[in-house]
C-alpha cells in the first residue's frame, strides 16, 4: 500500500491533468429542460449554469443517448451555505425498470464539507448507495467528475482518481445496466426534507439564488440512435484504439488508489449496513 504522501501527490497530479480537458460546446450537446430561465448556456457555449431559488430549480439533459461511455464533466458547486440543496449529475434511462448511474452532491452549512452521494440502479432496483467526503473544496474551482460505463463494470472517478467500482457480476445473478441507452441529466433542486443532516437543516433562502456551473464536457461513448450503436460491433477494442475504454478496467495502481480513497473518505457503504439489510447484505456485497 502506498503511503498517504504518495497517494496525495498522485491525487494532486491527476487533478492537474484533469484541468486541461478540451472545451466542449454545450449548445451542441445539451438542452436546458426546465427552470424557466434559471438554466443558461453562456460564453459562446463553453459554460452552463443552473440556478435555484425559492420558486424553482433547473435542469438539463443531453441531446444524445448513450449505451456505454466514458463521460467527463467539470463542475463547480454552490458555494457558501448550500444546506438543503442537491446538485444531481447522472445517467438514466426511462421506464419502470430503468437503469441509472448517479453522482449527487448534498449541500451543507458554510465550512462543512459537501457529501458526494453515489448510486447504481439496474432494472429499476437501486439501494446501492456509497457516500464520500472530498479531499478538496468543490465550490472553489472546477473539478472533473467521470463515469466509465462499459460491459465489465462502472467506475466513478474524481479528477481521475477512482472512488467507486461496480462490477458486472451478472453471472452471480446481479442485474447490470447493459441494454438500456441512457441520457446524461443534471439538476439543481431543493431537497431540504432530507439532504442535510436528514432534513434537520433547512435551506436558507436569503442566500438564493444558488448556482452550480459546468464546463469541459467530454464523451468517449457509443451514441445510440434509431436502434443501433455508433460503436463497431465486429471487432473488439484494442488498447490503442479510440474506444479502448470499452474494455478498460482498474489496473493495480488504480485499485490501490481506490482502496485508499475508500479507506479515508468513504462515510457510508450500503455493503456494511447490516441494520438496513437484516436478512443479509445484497449479493454483490459478498463478492470479492
Amino acid at each position: 500500500m502506498a503511503s498517504p504522501t504518495v497517494v496525495i501527490a498522485s491525487l494532486v497530479f491527476y487533478s492537474f491533468i484533469a484541468s486541461f480537458s478540451v472545451a466542449a460546446n454545450f449548445y451542441n450537446d445539451f438542452d436546458i429542460t426546465w427552470g424557466d430561465g434559471r438554466g443558461q448556456i453562456v460564453n459562446n457555449g463553453e459554460l452552463l449554469t443552473l440556478s435555484l431559488d425559492k420558486a424553482s430549480g433547473s435542469g438539463f439533459q443531453s441531446k444524445n443517448e448513450y449505451l456505454f461511455g466514458k463521460i467527463d464533466m467539470q463542475l463547480k458547486l454552490v458555494p457558501g451555505n448550500s444546506a438543503g440543496t442537491v446538485t444531481a449529475y447522472y445517467l438514466s434511462s426511462k421506464g419502470s425498470t430503468w437503469d441509472e448511474i448517479d453522482f449527487e452532491f448534498l449541500g451543507n452549512l458554510s465550512g462543512d464539507p459537501y457529501i458526494l452521494h453515489t448510486n447504481v440502479f439496474s432494472q429499476g432496483k437501486g439501494n446501492r448507495e456509497q457516500q464520500f467526503s472530498l479531499w478538496f473544496d468543490p465550490t472553489v474551482d472546477f473539478h472533473t467528475y467521470s463515469i466509465l460505463w462499459n460491459p465489465q463494470g462502472i467506475i466513478f472517478s474524481v479528477d481521475g482518481t477512482p472512488i467507486r467500482e461496480f462490477k458486472n457480476i451478472e453471472s452471480k445473478g446481479v442485474p447490470f445496466p447493459k441494454a438500456q441507452p441512457m441520457r446524461i441529466y443534471s439538476s439543481l433542486w431543493n431537497a431540504d426534507d432530507w439532504a442535510t443532516r436528514g432534513g434537520l437543516v433547512k435551506t436558507d433562502w436569503t442566500h438564493a439564488p444558488f448556482t452550480a456551473s459546468y464546463r469541459n464536457f467530454n464523451a468517449n461513448a457509443c451514441i445510440w440512435s434509431s436502434g443501433s450503436s455508433s460503436c463497431p460491433s465486429n471487432s473488439p477494442p484494442s488498447s490503442t484504439s479510440s474506444n479502448s475504454w470499452l474494455s478498460q478496467e482498474l489496473d493495480s495502481s488504480n485499485q490501490e488508489r481506490l482502496q485508499w480513497v475508500q479507506k479515508n473518505y468513504m462515510i457510508y457503504n450500503y455493503c456494511t449496513d447490516t441494520k438496513r439489510f437484516p436478512q443479509g447484505l445484497p449479493s454483490e456485497c459478498n463478492t470479492a
